[in-house]
C-alpha cells in the first residue's frame, strides 16, 4: 500500500440546522432563559471525509434581535465567567494562547477589539504585540480565503481567551483548509512559535488512523492543548480523544443563591464517549466504562441557552450569544495559561486528575443514553459529559496545586545479563497522576530505557557490575526512583539466546535507529506479520531512501543467523530491479531483495552471520526508491540467534 493511502478520515456524523445570522438582542447576562431559544451551527456539520467540523453554536432568536439591535451584548460576558470559575484576571502578562482555527476572519481583530473595548479590557492588538495572526506555517502571509461561518467559530475563541486571561497575548492560526492534515499543521506552527497553551475548537470521528496523527501532530510535551469533544452528546470526537490533549466537555451554567452564586449541569449536547483506537493514558485514573481513552476530562459553560457574549461583524451583525464546546475549550486552554507554565516534559491533561478537589464536580444533567450510565449520565467523580468538573480557580490545572500524593517506582531486584544477548526489563510506577515519564542513569552501555513506556532494553556491550537509578515522574511533575544492581558478564561460550533488542518494533525505535515513519502501526496502512508495530520502508512512488539499524554484538565462537519476516509489495512490474532492500551486517552486504521479488503475504528470510562473531556490528535494513511507481518493504519480527 503507497503512502498516499495512509490518509486521516475524520469522518463526523452531526445533525446540522440552518444557519442565519441576526443580530442579537441587548440586555445584562441573565440566569438561565425560562425558554429555549432557536440556535444554528456555524459550520456546517455535514463535513467531506477527511475533514473536521468546528462547534460553535449560535443563537438565532431574531424577534429579540429586533426589539433591540445591538445595543449592548447579551450573554454572559468576562466578570460572569471568572466569578463562575474563581478566577482573577491578573497574571500571564507573558503567556501566549493559540487559537487554532479554519480558514480567515478578516476582521478578526477589529471584532477583538470591540469586545474588549465593550467590557473595559486591555487593548490587544497587532500593533502593541498581543495580537497576532498567522497561517498554517506560522507566517503572516498568505492568509487562507476567508469563511463567514468560521469566522463565528474565531470570534468565539478570541473573545473566551479575552474573558478569561485578558492579560495574555493571543495568536491566531489559520489552516487553509479544516482537515486534519492543515489543522495539526496548524497546531504545530502554534508551538514552534512558542505557545504554551493550544486551543483546538474542532473535531470529527474516528477512523483508526488517530495514534498516527497523534504523534504527528498533538504530542508535544509541555504544551497543554485542550479539544472540544463536541456538540450531538455521547460519541467520540478525534483530537478530543488524542491522549496528548485535555478533552473539553461541557456544561449549562446558571446564577444561584448558594455560596458559589453559581450551578451547573451536564448539558445535552456534550460530547462524550469511548475511543476505538487510542490507548487509555496513563493519567486518567478513573472508572470510566472504556478500555481506551475516554471523553471528557474536564469541562466549562457551553450550552448556547446558557451562552456567552461574543462580538462577530463577518457573517454576523455584532453582539451574538454562543455556545457549543466550541467555547468551553477555549476557556480552560485560558485558565492553564493562567494556572502557569507547565513543566517541561509533562502532559498537561494530567494535572487535573492529580487535583480532583479544586475542581467543581459537575453531579446532574445528561447527553443521552449509552452502554454505560458514567459515559453519558454526570454524577460524583468523573463522567462523560464534564470529565472530573469545572475549574475552581487554576490548582487543578497546575504541576504545583493540590495534594497528589507520591509516586512509587517498584524495584525489580537484582538483573543479570550477558554482554552480547538481548535484555529487556520492564518497570513500574504507582502513584500520582500517572502519565509517567522515565529516565535512568548508571545503565550498562548497550542499554537505555524508554521514556514513555519504562522499558529498559538493548544489548549490553561490558562486562561489570553497575548500580542503576530509575526516576519515573508524573504528569503533574512529582517523581519517585528506585536503586538495583545489574551484573553484565562474558558470555563463556554461551551460544544462546537472541540477540537484538525490541525485534518486532512493538515498543516504537529503540533501540534501533530507524527514519522518520518507519516503525508505525497496523493503520499506518501495513499489517504487521505479528503485534501491532512494523517497520515500513519507502511506498512513496518517488526517490526515497529509509532505512532502519541497530548494533550488536556477536559473541565469539558462536553460530549466529540473521532472520526477519518481509513482505514486497510494488506498483512496478517485470523483473529489472527498480526499488530495492540492502541487508547489511557493517560494511558487508547480507543481502538484496528488490520489487521483483513482491509476493502476497510475508516471506521468512534467515541469512549466516556467524563469519561476524567476536565483532559488534551494525544490522542495517535500507530501502531505495526511484523516482516512478512505488514500492514497499514491509519488515517485522526480526532475530539474530546464536546456536
Amino acid at each position: 500500500m503507497s503512502r498516499s493511502a495512509r490518509r486521516f478520515l475524520a469522518t463526523a456524523a452531526f445533525s446540522a440546522l440552518a444557519l442565519t445570522a441576526p443580530a442579537l438582542p441587548a440586555s445584562a447576562a441573565p440566569s438561565a432563559p425560562a425558554a429555549a431559544h432557536p440556535t444554528a451551527y456555524t459550520c456546517d456539520q455535514h463535513v467531506k471525509p477527511g475533514m473536521a467540523t468546528c462547534f460553535a453554536q449560535r443563537q438565532t432568536d431574531t424577534i429579540r434581535a429586533r426589539l433591540a439591535p445591538n445595543a449592548a451584548p447579551s450573554g454572559y460576558g468576562p466578570t460572569d465567567l471568572r466569578s463562575a470559575y474563581n478566577l482573577t484576571a491578573s497574571g500571564s502578562a507573558s503567556a501566549t494562547v493559540a487559537i487554532v482555527d479554519a480558514y480567515d476572519d478578516p476582521n478578526a481583530e477589529s471584532d477583538l477589539a470591540s469586545y474588549r473595548s465593550t467590557y473595559g479590557l486591555p487593548a490587544c492588538t497587532t500593533a502593541n504585540g498581543c495580537f497576532k495572526k498567522v497561517n498554517e506555517h506560522g507566517q503572516t502571509s498568505p492568509l487562507p480565503k476567508a469563511d463567514t461561518g468560521w469566522a463565528g467559530e474565531i470570534s468565539l475563541d478570541l473573545d473566551m481567551v479575552s474573558a478569561i486571561c485578558p492579560n495574555c497575548h493571543i495568536l491566531l492560526v489559520e489552516a487553509d483548509q479544516p482537515s486534519m492534515e492543515d489543522l495539526g499543521t496548524a497546531v504545530n506552527a502554534s508551538v514552534s512559535l512558542g505557545a504554551k497553551y493550544v486551543s483546538n475548537s474542532y473535531g470529527g470521528g474516528e477512523d483508526g488512523s488517530e495514534n498516527t496523527y497523534d504523534t504527528s501532530y498533538f504530542q508535544h510535551p509541555g504544551v497543554a492543548i485542550t479539544a472540544s469533544t463536541g456538540d450531538s452528546g455521547y460519541g467520540i470526537s478525534y483530537p478530543a480523544s488524542s491522549q496528548y490533549v485535555t478533552a473539553v466537555g461541557g456544561t449549562s451554567l446558571s446564577r444561584s443563591s448558594g455560596g458559589r452564586g453559581w450551578s451547573e449541569s451536564a448539558w445535552n449536547g456534550a460530547g462524550s464517549g469511548c475511543s476505538t483506537s487510542v490507548p487509555k493514558p496513563s493519567f486518567q485514573n478513573v472508572t470510566t466504562g472504556c478500555a481506551k481513552r475516554a471523553n471528557a476530562d474536564v469541562s466549562a459553560v457551553a450550552d448556547p441557552q446558557t451562552g456567552v457574549a461574543v462580538y462577530q461583524t463577518y457573517g454576523g451583525s455584532g453582539w451574538a450569544v454562543y455556545g457549543g464546546t466550541s467555547a468551553s475549550a477555549p476557556i480552560i486552554a485560558s485558565v492553564y495559561a493562567l494556572a502557569g507554565t507547565p513543566g517541561t516534559s509533562d502532559t498537561p491533561g494530567a494535572y487535573p486528575y492529580a487535583h480532583t478537589g479544586n475542581l467543581y464536580d459537575v453531579t446532574t444533567g445528561s447527553n443521552g443514553s449509552c452502554p454505560t450510565s458514567v459515559q453519558c449520565n454526570a454524577g460524583p467523580g468523573w463522567d462523560g459529559p464534564t470529565g472530573l468538573g469545572t475549574p475552581n480557580g487554576t490548582a487543578a490545572f497546575t504541576s504545583g496545586g493540590g495534594t497528589p500524593g507520591t509516586v512509587t517506582v517498584a524495584n525489580p531486584g537484582g538483573e543479570t545479563g550477558v554482554v552480547g544477548t538481548v535484555a529487556s526489563v520492564r518497570l513500574s510506577a504507582s502513584g500520582g497522576s500517572g502519565g509517567y515519564t522515565w529516565t535512568a542513569t548508571g545503565l550498562p552501555p548497550g542499554l537505555a530505557i524508554g521514556a514513555a513506556n519504562g522499558l529498559i532494553s538493548g544489548t549490553p556491550t561490558t562486562a561489570g557490575t553497575y548500580s542503576v537509578t530509575a526516576t519515573a515522574k508524573d504528569g503533574g511533575g512529582l517523581t519517585g526512583s528506585t536503586t538495583f544492581s545489574w551484573t553484565i558478564t562474558t558470555p563463556g561460550g554461551n551460544c544462546t539466546g537472541q540477540l537484538l533488542g525490541n525485534p518486532g518494533f512493538e515498543n516504537g525505535t529503540s533501540p534501533w535507529t530507524a527514519s522518520s515513519g518507519v516503525v508505525s502501526t497496523a493503520s499506518a496502512g501495513e499489517a504487521p506479520h505479528s503485534g501491532s508495530h512494523v517497520a515500513y520502508l519507502d511506498g512513496y512512488g518517488s526517490t526515497h531512501t529509509d532505512s532502519v539499524s541497530q548494533s550488536v554484538t556477536i559473541p565469539a565462537n558462536c553460530h549466529a543467523a540473521l532472520s526477519f519476516w518481509l513482505h514486497i509489495d510494488t506498483a512496478e512490474s517485470g523483473s529489472t530491479a527498480y526499488d530495492k532492500l540492502t541487508v547489511k551486517a557493517g560494511s558487508k552486504t547480507l543481502a538484496t531483495y528488490s520489487n521483483a521479488d513482491a509476493a502476497s503475504g510475508y516471506q521468512q528470510h534467515t541469512l549466516d552471520v556467524s563469519s561476524l562473531a567476536g565483532q559488534t556490528v551494525t544490522i542495517s535494513f535500507t530501502g531505495t526508491e526511484d523516482a516512478s511507481l512505488q514500492t514497499s518493504f514491509a519488515l517485522d519480527d526480526t532475530a539474530l540467534t546464536l546456536s
